[in-house]
Parts: C-alpha cells; sequence; structure tokens
C-alpha cells in the first residue's frame, strides 16, 4: 500500500481534538483551550491549542502541523544526509503539559509521518516516528508502573520486541548529556518506522497516539490534589530547568521546527510558564528531592516492576 498522508492527516487532526477533550475534563472544564491556525510562507500551516492557568495545568499545549518544503533543512538530514535538496512533507502533532501540583508529572507526546519525494520520479521515502515520556518531579512508583505498562500494552500487539527496543530508545534520546542524567522516567520512542509497510506502521502510530490519555489521565486524577507546599514548588521549577535545557540544547523536533520555518510560538510552547535556575545547588542526601535523582532518574524495568502499593 502507497503512503496516505491525507489519512494520516485526518487521523492526527482527531487525535488533537480527543486529546484536548481529555485534558479539559480532567482540568474541571472551566478553562477552555485557545486554537491558533497559522500558515508557514514556505508551505503549510498547522493549529496549535493552548490552555493556560488552568486550575491543574498550569500550561497545556497541543499542537498538530503539515508543513512541506522545497529542501530539507540540516537537522532532517544528518543522519539520512542521501535525501538532502528533496522535496518533502511532514506531519504531526506534539504536545506537552506542565501540571501546577509538583506531585504530577510533567508529560511529553508525539507522533509524526514524514515524506520525501524522489525528484527522478522513483518512490518517496516515508516514515513513522513518536512516543510518549514522563518527567516526575517527586517519583510515585506506582505512577511509573502504569505509565509504563500502558505503553508496552500499546505497542506488543505489533511485536514483543518493539517494547524493549522503543524504551532503550526513549531512556537514549531523553538524556542531557551535558548533566549526564536523563530528563525522567522515560517511555517509549521511535524513529524511521516503515518495516512492517504503510498499513502496519500506521496502525503502530495510532495505538501510540491512542495510547497517551489512558496512560497519564490517570496518574494526573491520583496526584492532582495531593497536598504541596512552597518547598515542593520551588523543587518543580528549578526542575523545569532542565526541561528547558533539553528542548532548547539536545530535541531534534526543536531544531527541525526552527531550522524549516515553522511557527516559533508554537514550536516552544514546550517551555514552562514559570522556571528557575539555582548555581550548583544539591538537593539533601536523603530527602524527596535526592529520592527523585537517586531512584527514579535510572533506568529500570518498569513494566517488569511489582505493582507498587497506592499510597507509594
Amino acid at each position: 500500500m502507497s503512503p496516505d498522508p491525507a489519512a494520516v492527516r485526518a487521523y492526527l487532526l482527531q487525535l488533537q481534538e480527543d486529546i484536548c477533550a481529555g485534558l479539559a475534563a480532567e482540568d474541571g472544564g472551566q478553562n477552555t483551550f485557545r486554537t491558533d491556525e497559522w500558515v508557514r510562507p514556505e508551505g503549510g500551516g498547522g493549529r496549535t491549542r493552548l490552555l493556560a492557568e488552568g486550575a491543574i495545568f498550569e500550561k497545556a499545549g497541543v499542537a498538530f502541523s503539515h508543513v512541506r518544503g522545497e529542501r530539507l533543512p540540516p537537522s532532517a538530514t544528518a543522519h539520512r544526509p542521501e535525501l538532502a535538496g528533496r522535496p518533502w512533507e511532514a506531519l504531526g502533532v506534539s504536545l506537552v503539559i506542565h501540571p501546577r501540583n509538583p506531585h504530577v508529572p510533567t508529560s511529553h507526546a508525539n507522533v509524526r509521518f514524514f515524506l520525501a519525494a524522489d525528484p527522478t520520479g522513483g518512490e518517496p521515502a516515508w516514515w513513522f516516528g513518536g512516543g510518549f515520556d514522563l518527567t516526575p518531579y517527586y517519583g510515585h512508583e506506582e505512577d511509573a508502573v502504569h505509565w509504563h505498562r500502558t505503553a508496552r500494552g500499546a505497542v506488543s500487539p505489533f511485536g514483543e520486541e518493539l517494547y524493549p527496543r522503543f524504551k532503550e530508545t526513549c531512556d537514549r534520546y531523553f538524556f542531557l548529556r551535558h548533566r549526564g542524567e536523563p530528563r525522567g522516567i522515560g517511555g517509549i520512542f521511535f524513529d524511521d518506522y516503515n518495516a512492517p509497510g504503510f498499513e502496519r506502521s500506521f496502525a503502530l502510530l495510532r495505538a501510540v497516539g491512542d495510547a497517551f490519555l489512558p496512560a497519564y489521565r490517570p496518574i494526573v486524577a491520583r496526584r492532582k490534589h495531593q497536598p504541596f507546599g512552597e518547598r515542593e514548588r520551588q523543587f518543580q521549577l528549578y526542575r523545569r530547568g532542565r526541561y528547558v535545557e533539553f528542548n532548547l540544547v539536545w530535541d531534534r523536533g526543536t531544531h527541525f521546527g526552527l531550522q524549516s520555518g515553522g511557527r516559533t510560538e508554537s514550536i516552544l510552547m514546550s517551555l514552562p510558564p514559570l522556571v528557575r535556575w539555582d548555581y550548583d545547588w544539591h538537593p539533601e542526601p536523603g530527602s524527596p528531592e535526592a529520592r527523585l535523582h537517586d531512584v527514579f532518574l535510572r533506568p529500570r524495568d518498569w513494566a517488569g516492576t511489582a505493582a507498587a502499593t497506592p499510597h507509594s
């Protein structure tokens, strides 16, 4: 079956609607997503939806984009030099959620489709990519187990080998090399996926996209009313600094968006509304803050872990 960008576009637009509806309901339904329709002069455009200053979500952005161009930017050809100079199009939904309560993790997800035409008239190059990852500030084993088991359940029907492979890729990708530490507890991440053919690859993408809300909403519901104070809030703002560093320094999606002339506001919607940096600060040994780094920011087989106690 030949690639069908129109089918991918229809699915992604509906996925954006479904995720926004689920997040708005979890937030309490009092605040709605604002919509920003934008056009890219070089070709294509998108629809960015943003919820700000909600009861639960301090900032939640869910962006759809369908952009195209005549020549791929450097970020897209660094690991595929044979595609340099080709016309291309890219479709995707990307989201980042920054909750107000430090016990609710920040979360990121994206699903995307890329196609590069062959100027000589041959078959185009295409692939799917995406995944979702979780960035807690205060670790709860119950949440980590649920997150990873949901991820495993989404991709296992397409091959039992995919979850461990995608988890390892996620752990390796969402890593702050200049800090020598992971961004969070990972999840799944894949790229250049096309081996089973278009129909099967597209089905995997849909399984991953559809699994995001079942993975995230139960965690939000469990933690959103958990008490916290100024100490927890300040630690959350400090750890958000790591999130900003990764997205600006290492994230390929951010680089691609900026280099390809996308809408800057939509590309940088992933950044939290408030953040802080403290020079060479370290948490007190044995504290809940130290436990995040000592226990949770370590690669671990969460999906194989025995279920944690409800009050972990």
